[in-house]
């Protein structure tokens, strides 16, 4: 079994890397195919090659192209932990991705009322799976800590989720939002970090790890992609 993701990001740190979650992601709305023809599993592997805290992988399949078999594929090839990113809306979709080999879920809190978060948050647990509470607002950090839930990693989306990150959001989100993020909360910036000079800004504003998805997977060189971010260092 994997160390949990929150460990793995706390290890990554002691190791002086900077903690990078990449992303296997097989389509974006505004970049198109990402994928361009490549084994997601393989893709995995590769990935998993290099010294990530974790792997995160979209089973979003109507926007984002994604499905839980992915999971399941990059679960036999990599020993990292694998985040499950999709809109997860009921405790089945987190039975679902316990099943395929997911070792953490996205909740993400725009999509959710208080009761469906709270609910969620309990089943996750219940499941042995560790929660991503997303959030891209100051108003929905402030209804996290109104909820007290209690938060495994934090992330902030540098993007707008509900245009599907069609916008051209920038790590300047992360930048503005983290001061109001509680103090010893693991806090994941997630998007628009297109290389190490973002990822440097989003580490120095506060985040504890990066989760990079399209840079990569758009890189001539993927591998490379993720060992310069990576180098980024910490502190």
């Amino acid at each position: 079994m994997p160390a949990s993701l929150a460990a793995s990001i706390r290890e990554r740190q002691r190791e002086g890397r900077l903690p990078v979650l990449s992303e296997i992601k097989a389509r974006s709305p505004k970049d198109g195919d990402l994928l361009r023809g490549r084994d997601p599993g393989a893709l995995a592997e590769t990935m998993g090659e290099r010294p990530i805290a974790g792997l995160s992988v979209v089973t979003e399949p109507s926007d984002f192209g994604g499905d839980l078999a992915f999971v399941t594929q990059a679960r036999a090839r990599v020993r990292v932990p694998i985040l499950c990113k999709d809109f997860h809306r009921e405790p089945a979709d987190l039975e679902a991705a316990a099943e395929a080999g997911a070792d953490a879920v996205l909740l993400t809190v725009c999509m959710l009322d208080d009761a469906q978060l709270v609910e969620l948050r309990v089943a996750a647990a219940r499941l042995g799976l560790e929660t991503l509470v997303e959030t891209h607002s100051a108003a929905e950090l402030r209804r996290v800590a109104r909820l007290g839930i209690e938060l495994e990693i934090l992330g902030i989306n540098n993007r707008d989720i509900l245009r599907r990150e069609t916008d051209d959001g920038t790590v300047s989100r992360t930048e503005r939002l983290s001061g109001e993020v509680p103090a010893g909360t693991l806090l994941l910036s997630e998007s628009s970090i297109r290389g190490p000079d973002d990822a440097r800004r989003a580490r120095d504003a506060g985040a504890d790890a990066v989760l990079v998805g399209t840079s990569i997977l758009l890189a001539d060189d993927p591998a490379r992609a993720i060992d310069d971010l990576v180098a980024v260092g910490w502190p």
